[in-house]
């Protein structure tokens, strides 16, 4: 990868399997500079994702990056999880060592105001889970989206169903927490990017990858072996998405995706609640629709060392 100056960024995380594979990128990657994480219930309840955090930094060598603990419920609606996908404990089958870290004193929307307050328009919130934190932040400091650089957001599905069960067109983040999504999408945020599943779908790891990352004698990528383990040995599935590492990547790479520019509305009712809706010309959030799939994946892999050995380049 090319020297480049890294970009302070704050991750609001719900930390299950993909979120674990874009924090082990974020500790890694000299494009980023990961100044806090904060949590929030998603993937696991926010009692498992916070220590999913904890374990992962810690693991990494960054144990001493703060965690700040977030919302433990979304704003209206009772909570619901994607245990299915990642396992009990959100990590499926990898088993990491209790980090002694302690969780910082104020909670995750208070860190991301105080941090934003300490260096105004410098950091780029990357929101990988439900957007409840963002949301209860916006309401605690309406001022809020003018002290941000950038937010690049994991979430929705527009010309993609989506992935929430019980819910066509509605993707996972956005559907357990819909109201604090449009509240999110409502503000004016002087940059924002929303990362979907149209382009999540394609920045993915095939069987074959897999297997050439589990005979690998790097250590993060026997770590990542174990996290997919769960996908593709106990689930049996042929592939695993990567949705989480690619918004990080696209915060400190954004010619990864293609964007159109618009508004977007979330269905706040009925049985497509938290379906997500793209108005072309109608605001200012880039939404993307197209992905270099190849590149981003070499662009991970790279920032692990990993590139080589795994016989990944940007066009192949």
């Amino acid at each position: 990868m090319s020297s480049v100056t890294p970009v302070p960024i704050i991750m609001d995380v719900d930390t299950g399997l993909d979120d674990a594979l874009a924090l082990l990128m974020a500790v890694r990657s000299p494009a980023v500079d990961l100044v806090a994480v904060t949590t929030v219930a998603g993937n696991v309840n926010v009692f498992k994702s916070t220590p999913n955090t904890l374990a992962m930094l810690h693991w990494s060598g960054a144990g001493s990056i703060p965690v700040h603990r977030g919302a433990s419920r979304p704003l209206v609606e009772p909570i619901f999880d994607a245990s299915d996908v990642h396992g009990v404990t959100g990590l499926g089958n990898a088993l990491l060592p209790e980090s002694p870290h302690a969780i910082g004193a104020d909670r995750g929307p208070a860190a991301m105001i105080r941090l934003a307050r300490q260096r105004p328009g410098e950091l780029t919130l990357v929101c990988l889970g439900p957007l409840t934190n963002l949301a209860i932040a916006l309401n605690v400091e309406p001022t809020f989206p003018s002290l941000l650089k950038r937010v690049v957001v994991m979430g929705g599905a527009f010309r993609e169903p989506g992935n929430a069960r019980g819910r066509l067109w509605a993707e996972f983040n956005i559907a357990l927490d819909p109201d604090a999504a449009q509240q999110v999408f409502e503000a004016s945020w002087p940059d924002i990017t929303v990362i979907g599943l149209d382009v999540t779908h394609r920045a993915t790891i095939d069987h074959a990858l897999y297997d050439r990352i589990r005979a690998t004698r790097n250590a993060d990528g026997l770590l990542i072996g174990e996290i997919l383990d769960f996908t593709f040995e106990t689930r049996e599935r042929d592939l695993f998405f990567m949705h989480d590492a690619l918004a990080l990547a696209v915060a400190v790479h954004p010619d990864l995706v293609a964007c159109e520019v618009g508004a977007v509305t979330v269905d706040a009712s009925g049985p497509e609640r938290g379906a997500t809706r793209f108005v072309p010309n109608e605001g200012r959030i880039e939404v993307a629709f197209g992905v270099d799939a190849h590149r981003f994946r070499a662009e991970y892999f790279a920032a692990l060392g990993m590139a080589e050995e795994l016989e990944l380049t940007a066009d192949a």
